[in-house]
């Protein structure tokens, strides 16, 4: 089936005992068994749940991995975690030098003092890569786009260099989401979301997921899952199904808004750089076009004026709102060096100042250009 039928069926059938079209929300903890150790497939709801399960079957079909599955996760981070547990010391890790702030925290600084070495690289380069790459490298974490600075990535290039030595590779498909991007089609070993953002799409509910094609991989993960306990609610779950069920129309309508805005914000004197893979200027361009079916609804320009001007712009807007994380309905803007990259600071992953991101809603782009148009002269 196609995609927007898929987001709506899959893992979403009728509910057999009552026919309840709306997949339910089972609120439970454990589960009756028929004799000790005999049950339905469900004991307790910390190794699996129904609503969960059914989030999970409808992940792994949108990203094309219905060989393997899905593992949802309590939070976007929970995901990444998930992932760090297949590390072990002395292992070596590859990311992006402008990956999102909170997966460099927990490289650099949680999975670090467990003895696991990582490096940051500039990955629009493959060289820097191929230049990087070891033994004992394990895994590769791109993300593509980038966030906040709206790079691209690769995926063939850095898979098959990744591949060569025995690496996976994890791609964080959040900005994309699978309706612009599927990193399975380019090699890839897991793909990584927050649900958080573009998948639940109303900002009001939090979680992850790690998605793989790799039946020994999956079981894997979800054994460290049941372990560690990093799982989401029914009630979590749900919310994330029903913003799924729209993922094909929102995106579509962030897409148009974005390139919008992008265009809108080039021809503005306050603004010094526009970054958005849809605008040709943008030096990968080409790669966007080859690796997305459109070009997302995440904008990111550099305002003239430095920081000072950076957080008064993102101070005066009225429709967007000044707050972290992305991919709702509504718009949002930030500065990401003072937010949501607080945690690089310092670092080679350091965000410049005067950098404001904007995740870019459903509005209608009127009113959007309107309230940037009145911020900027602010």
């Amino acid at each position: 089936m196609r995609f927007e039928t898929d987001a709506i069926h899959a893992g979403q059938e009728p509910d057999p005992t009552t026919g309840a079209v709306t997949t339910p929300i089972h609120a439970t903890s454990t589960y009756a068994q028929v004799a000790p150790g005999v049950h339905s497939g469900y004991e307790y709801s910390r190794t699996d749940n129904p609503t969960r399960r059914a989030l999970e079957t409808a992940l792994a079909t949108l990203e094309g991995a219905r060989d393997g599955g899905a593992v949802a996760t309590a939070s976007g981070m929970a995901a990444v975690a998930l992932v760090g547990y297949l590390m072990k010391p002395g292992d070596h890790l590859i990311l992006s030098d402008d990956a999102y702030g909170g997966t460099f925290r927990f490289f650099a600084k949680v999975l670090a003092e467990q003895g696991v070495e990582w490096s940051a690289v500039d990955m629009t380069r493959v060289e820097a890569v191929q230049e990087t790459i070891n033994d004992r490298t394990r895994l590769v974490w791109v993300e593509t786009p980038t966030n906040p600075l709206l790079r691209l990535v690769d995926l063939t290039s850095v898979v098959e260099t990744a591949h060569r030595v025995g690496a996976l590779v994890a791609v964080d498909n959040t900005f994309s989401t699978p309706y612009l991007q599927r990193p399975f089609s380019y090699g890839a070993d897991l793909v990584i979301h927050s649900t958080t953002k573009y998948l639940g799409g109303h900002s009001d509910v939090v979680g992850g997921a790690v998605i793989t094609r790799d039946s020994d991989l999956l079981e894997r993960l979800r054994f460290l899952q049941n372990s560690a306990g990093p799982v989401p609610g029914p009630f979590d779950a749900w919310l994330t199904l029903r913003g799924i069920k729209t993922l094909a129309v929102r995106m579509e309508r962030h897409c148009d808004n974005a390139e919008t805005v992008a265009a809108f914000l080039t021809g503005r004197d306050e603004v010094a750089d526009v970054l958005y893979p849809g605008l040709e200027a943008h030096p990968q361009h080409d790669l966007a076009t080859r690796q997305m079916s459109r070009f997302g609804g995440m904008v990111s320009f550099r305002a003239k004026g430095g920081t000072d001007a950076a957080r008064r712009i993102a101070s005066a807007t009225r429709i967007f709102t000044l707050a972290e994380s992305l991919g709702g309905v509504e718009s949002l803007i930030e500065v990401p060096a003072s937010m949501t990259h607080l945690s690089v600071a310092g670092t080679s992953l350091e965000v410049p100042g005067d950098l404001i991101r904007l995740s870019v809603g459903i509005e209608h782009v009127d009113d959007l250009l309107d309230d940037l148009a009145a911020a900027l002269r602010f």
